[in-house]
């Protein structure tokens, strides 16, 4: 009996002392909190470096802020260092990055996490003495183990890069070339996955922009913050097609797939991607095309084959057979991005060709599919320019239409902030060609309303100027 009093009164004491070790550390961790609180907010780094230290080591748990604030107080170290200090100091901040997942998972994803433990490998890849193996293999973990939050602009580029780099230092055999070309489809599907999240919440503010409500402060941060993640998206996405380059032409395509048809013809995903590469590169002139597009209608057909069976027609010239094809593809898409992205290619084809109208009615088709993107207005702008000459019934009237473009033209800017410069460039561009103040004065019709005709069928009013 007295041994166990002994053992329970020894347990109660240390119960004790633990709770006020515990409180001891807490209230410690509080006020180095506060004090590397002050001295990071005051851009102090050094300063802070000590207090958060304490805070790290002794209450990992206790805030974010060791993590969130740690990160650039870290990165201040290793740009303020040199030799043995500063791969210390890279080494750390590889913990820390380690850290913020291990006790704030909710915050800091394991994918997010792992990227970013990439990105600092691959900016002192030499301190580090990294190989692009290595990096390439740190990217592709963060890929395999958490792609939904493999979200990072660079990182998908250095991703793809590296992928190239690794083909070009090697045999460059066929089975390569395919990898090679499986890694780049496997980011555009990644890139097109986070553009769509930012799209739809971007479109949202737009609509209600449109619709005559102003934007309060942070709705107003949120756009910009939309629109600056989709710029850097599509700077990605161009500067990956820059980077595969002629690695992917028709000579190195062609006979790669006409090898794997017959192994991979039952598989849809194989025969889709095939076909993409075979349009993005320009080679639907051989028959290997019209074969991949054959195989992938009869197995699976929906919207994108027969966007390519529209294709094969425009090819043999037989316009009226593409465009029941393209409106198909338009009728078997339900999701609005995807359908926006095939209104647009064949609105593109139509504009190329001169067939404005039809061009115009399916670039307001995509802007109601995807109201954020202004790209449209500036098409229908050019198109109205371009036809200046040949839809007024005066040299006032036809110089007239340019307003109307440069109405066109500002649109684009208002919801793209994207394309607000060239939109405001543009619209300048086009008011120059328009009447001037002496016109007006002279044709004394202010405040008249033009109607515009041939395929325009618009009107414009004579501004006040």
């Amino acid at each position: 009996m007295k041994t166990r009093i002994t053992i329970l009164l020894l347990a109660l004491f240390v119960s004790v002392n633990i709770g006020f070790a515990q409180d001891d550390n807490q209230e410690e961790c509080m006020n180095n909190l506060s004090i590397f609180n002050s001295y990071y907010k005051s851009k102090k780094y050094d300063e802070a470096y000590g207090p958060w230290k304490i805070v790290r080591e002794k209450c990992p748990e206790f805030n974010q802020a060791i993590y969130a604030y740690g990160d650039n107080i870290l990165e201040h170290k290793i740009k303020n260092s040199t030799g043995a200090e500063q791969l210390a100091h890279i080494n750390d901040l590889m913990l820390l990055f380690d850290q913020s997942h291990q006790y704030f998972a909710s915050k800091y994803s394991l994918g997010d996490m792992l990227v970013e433990k990439a990105q600092l490998a691959y900016k002192y890849r030499k301190e580090l003495n990294k190989s692009d193996v290595q990096l390439y293999n740190m990217y592709d973990d963060a890929y395999k183990k958490d792609p939904e939050n493999f979200t990072s602009a660079q990182g998908l580029y250095t991703y793809f890069s590296l992928a190239v780099d690794l083909y070009d230092a090697g045999q460059k055999t066929p089975e390569d070339a395919q990898k090679l070309f499986d890694k780049y489809d496997d980011v555009v599907v990644m890139i097109e996955n986070v553009e769509e999240s930012y799209i739809e919440k971007l479109n949202k503010l737009v609509e209600k922009e449109e619709a005559g409500t102003e934007l309060s402060k942070k709705e107003l941060k949120y756009k910009d913050n939309y629109e600056a993640n989709l710029e850097a998206f599509e700077t990605v996405a161009s500067s990956m097609d820059k980077k595969l380059g002629d690695r992917a032409n028709c000579e190195v395509l062609i006979p790669l797939y006409q090898k794997d048809f017959e192994e991979y013809k039952n598989d849809a995903v194989w025969l889709q991607r095939a076909m993409n590469k075979m349009g993005q590169k320009d080679c639907t002139d051989d028959p290997m095309f019209e074969k991949l597009v054959a195989q992938k209608n009869t197995i699976e057909p929906d919207a994108n084959t027969s966007f390519y069976l529209g294709v094969l027609k425009e090819k043999q010239g037989k316009m009226s057979e593409a465009d029941k094809y393209y409106s198909q593809s338009f009728d078997l898409e339900t999701d609005p991005l995807k359908k926006w992205k095939l209104v647009m290619r064949v609105a593109e084809k139509n504009y190329k060709r001169g067939n404005y109208g039809k061009a115009r009615q399916q670039y307001m088709e995509a802007l109601k599919l995807n109201p954020s993107n202004g790209g449209p207005y500036l098409r229908i702008a050019a198109m109205y320019a371009k036809s200046a000459n040949n839809c007024g019934d005066t040299n006032f009237n036809k110089r007239a239409v340019f307003w109307l473009a440069a109405l066109e033209a500002e649109k684009a800017g208002r919801v793209d902030g994207r394309l607000r410069s060239a939109a405001a460039q543009s619209a300048t561009s086009y008011r120059a060609s328009a009447p001037s103040k002496a016109d007006i004065f002279q044709a004394g019709n202010k405040g008249e309303v033009i109607k515009i005709g041939c395929w325009i069928q618009r009107s414009v009013t004579v501004p006040n100027l």
